[in-house]
């Protein structure tokens, strides 16, 4: 296939968007496999583009649509997200087709007039559509969907009603670059539908249950899921809803998740010790060092898990910076339902369980027991210690599991 061919998903209907294998870092978390930034058009009486990509690629963009039309003769332009890696390429666009009208939600064109005041948009033609607004393409009918704060205030998505496809913007997305552009074609799309929910869609959980109703109230049946990143639901279309379903509602498995970090070994050692008496549970338990492992595969753990247990050593009498950082990460993406424990080591003073707790109280996270902290290294009645508490972690894991 050609690097440029764009890819049919329905008669007149086409992805035009571009890979970016190289792409590592996203909103701040590791995205090891690339990503994508999906387009896509529909030649109708009225030739639509619905959403663009990343300024830097947009000249990729353009050559998939010239193998289709001519750019220039593009009718309508969907901006579901003003976000920079969908509208960059709006301002190139808009000048390629100096004629084209442009449609976004009302906090869409607050976000347009603010991002590209100097880029064109006082001369751009724009519409602000709302929820159950429809747009005729000619035989094809767009309606809008405002799908607020999933994940900003602006978002929205695009239903072709007569082939059923959901241009679904940031929900039901993954971070994957590949050659291949459907879910059938990719093995367990799941987990990194998982890895992408955890790390951008988290919060908004109630919100998504909200709009999963709102799409049963407008009789939205997709039969595709296009969504702006990563590859094309048609196969498992199902499988991913219900997945965003127990996601958003928080459910857990039998699980504990240790998450920790080591200045010289202390810390380690406990960790270890945990998550032997968790075994001894019955229970499921991983480990995760913070700096041998990405952050984004340890949300997504994260969000699976019923019990958390952190671990830090004392470093200027506070906690250690990478879990400082990662526990603002956390907070931020407010996980629900989860029971923490603490745990460090300290050598001339402590602080590391003291900061964390200050942390997670903050955030209103709910602690599973008293913190454990030992000085210099933890002995034989530690080791003990930890271990009959990895137990109990197991067996609170089996009450505190809904999944």
């Amino acid at each position: 296939m050609d690097e440029h061919e764009p890819i049919e998903l329905a008669k007149g209907v086409y992805w035009v968007g571009v890979v970016d294998w190289n792409l590592r870092d996203f909103h701040g978390y590791e995205t090891p496999k690339g990503g994508t930034y999906n387009a896509y058009l529909i030649v109708d009486e009225k030739i639509t583009l619905i959403d663009t990509v990343k300024a830097p690629f947009f000249s990729d963009m353009a050559r998939r649509i010239s193998r289709i039309v001519d750019p220039s003769k593009i009718d309508y332009i969907i901006c579901n997200h003003v976000e920079m890696d969908h509208s960059g390429s709006i301002p190139d666009i808009m000048e390629m087709a100096p004629n084209a009208k442009l449609f976004a939600s009302s906090k869409g064109e607050k976000g347009l007039a603010e991002y590209y005041r100097e880029k064109g948009y006082d001369k751009w033609d724009l519409t602000v559509v709302k929820t159950g607004t429809e747009l005729s393409l000619g035989e094809r009918t767009l309606m809008f969907i405002e799908a607020t704060m999933l994940h900003w205030p602006d978002s929205m998505q695009t239903y072709l009603k007569d082939n059923a496809i959901l241009f679904s913007n940031d929900a039901f997305g993954q971070h994957i670059a590949s050659s291949k552009r459907f879910d059938d074609e990719i093995d367990d799309l799941i987990t990194d539908a998982g890895i992408y929910y955890a790390n951008i869609l988290m919060p908004f959980g109630s919100q998504i249950l909200k709009y999963v109703e709102r799409l049963n109230e407008l009789n939205v049946n997709p039969k595709m899921i296009a969504p702006s990143h990563g590859v094309i639901w048609r196969s498992n279309i199902q499988e991913i809803i219900t997945a965003y379903g127990h996601w958003a509602s928080g459910h857990n498995m039998q699980k504990v998740l240790v998450i920790y970090d080591s200045m010289w070994g202390s810390t380690e050692i406990m960790a270890s010790e945990i998550v032997e008496g968790v075994m001894r549970s019955g229970v499921e338990v991983s480990m995760r060092h913070l700096r041998k492992n990405d952050w984004s595969l340890t949300m997504k753990e994260l969000m699976d898990a019923s019990v958390i247990a952190i671990g830090s050593p004392t470093m200027n009498n506070d906690m250690f910076f990478t879990i400082s950082g990662f526990l603002t990460y956390m907070r931020g993406l407010r996980p629900k339902n989860k029971k923490f424990f603490l745990f460090g080591s300290y050598g001339w003073g402590g602080g590391a369980v003291k900061g964390m707790d200050k942390e997670l109280e903050i955030g209103k996270f709910d602690i599973a027991m008293e913190s454990m902290e030992v000085k210099f290294l933890p002995y034989e009645e530690d080791k003990k210690v930890c271990q009959d508490i990895g137990y109990k972690l197991g067996e609170i894991a089996k009450a505190n599991a809904n999944y």
